[in-house]
């Protein structure tokens, strides 16, 4: 990855943004992500760190950033999900953001340039059959290059799943791995992608058709909208969330300088180049939209980092052997 490959420690490299459906109850949180870095023993796992644990209140969903050797990832992720199915119940489940599972989103993003996609989605797949072999009655269903041979996205598999309904049918759901959904345990997403960066920004407004609009201008899928970007508008706490997926797109940007001429971020996985949109710009072009409509924004949100971020930050812990990473930062990256 350009500026990312110097390291030998950083080659190796897969980051994991494990999404819980349970915000609430901070302790159990920070046990699924203990789960990650001890093994039932309470010996550190070598290689592992979780860097970031962001929590959502009025969503009731939590997103756990583990990082790891490629060899070391599965085992970490497949423990973190073992712990979270146990704790977290998808049928007394209550929150603003769509989920179908206790463990509702599992991908796997290479961090390094010796870290093939393909290596990811192995891991991937070995996730999804080990959960669903020791915890008995928990599915899964592959997107992105897990996906095997279509390789569909994680928006379009969640789509056909019925995952954006509010009350999805999961009875009509044909899991890839498993059996039929539970109610306990739901349907968990397992895939490998390159890297995708969740930026939200909240719009003054409690008017959800306005914020539609507005997530609809930028949705990637629009014409004029921004590469990569998968979103939603959503109710949160009193306004409008824009929360977007803005996945990494294939190819060096055609332009080189978004709003306010800042450099779209670019890598490399496997020597082929990816960059992705720039959280400022899609900041600067939901103001615009929404400003065009008399609303004003409130803020933007990262939740965890970008490929970049992840890659340094990950080397740093690893070097100092700190697996509870989010307790040094002092801080939660929103």
């Amino acid at each position: 990855m350009v500026g990312m490959a110097h390291s030998s420690m950083g080659r190796r490299l897969v980051a994991c943004l494990l999404n819980v459906s349970e915000a609430r109850r901070k302790n159990l949180v920070e046990t699924v992500a203990k789960a990650a870095i001890f093994d039932g023993d309470g010996r550190r796992r070598e290689g592992t760190t979780v860097l970031n644990i962001f929590n959502d209140d009025d969503y009731n969903r939590s997103v756990i950033t583990i990082v790891a050797r490629i060899e070391c990832i599965t085992e970490a992720v497949l423990s973190a999900c073992e712990k979270a199915c146990g704790l977290i119940d998808m049928s007394a489940h209550e929150g603003g953001h769509p989920a179908m599972g206790s463990v509702d989103l599992v991908p796997l993003y290479p961090l390094g340039e010796e870290v093939e996609l393909e290596d990811c989605a192995k891991e991937a797949k070995a996730v999804a059959s080990g959960l669903t072999k020791q915890v008995s009655g928990t599915s899964a269903f592959f997107f992105g290059v897990a996906d095997s041979p279509q390789h569909r996205g994680l928006a379009q598999r969640r789509k056909e799943l019925g995952w954006f309904r509010k009350n999805p049918d999961k009875e009509a759901v044909r899991p890839d791995v498993g059996p039929l959904p539970q109610k306990r345990y739901g349907l968990t997403g397992i895939g490998a992608s390159p890297y995708v960066t969740n930026c939200n920004i909240t719009i003054d407004t409690q008017d959800l058709v306005l914020g539609r609009s507005v997530a609809k201008a930028i949705r990637e899928s629009t014409p004029g909208g921004l590469p990569g970007v998968q979103v939603l508008a959503l109710s949160h706490k009193g306004a409008v969330e824009i929360a977007c997926n803005v996945e990494s797109v294939m190819g060096k940007p055609l332009n080189q300088d978004g709003e306010g001429g800042e450099p779209w971020p670019t890598f490399s996985i496997g020597g082929q180049p990816y960059h992705h949109v720039p959280a400022s710009v899609i900041a600067a072009r939901v103001a615009k939209l929404a400003g065009q409509q008399g609303v004003a924004t409130k803020g933007t949100a990262l939740v965890g980092f970008t490929p970049h971020e992840c890659r340094a930050l990950a080397e740093k812990a690893l070097s100092l052997g700190i697996g509870e990473f989010w307790k040094e930062q002092r801080r939660i990256n929103m």
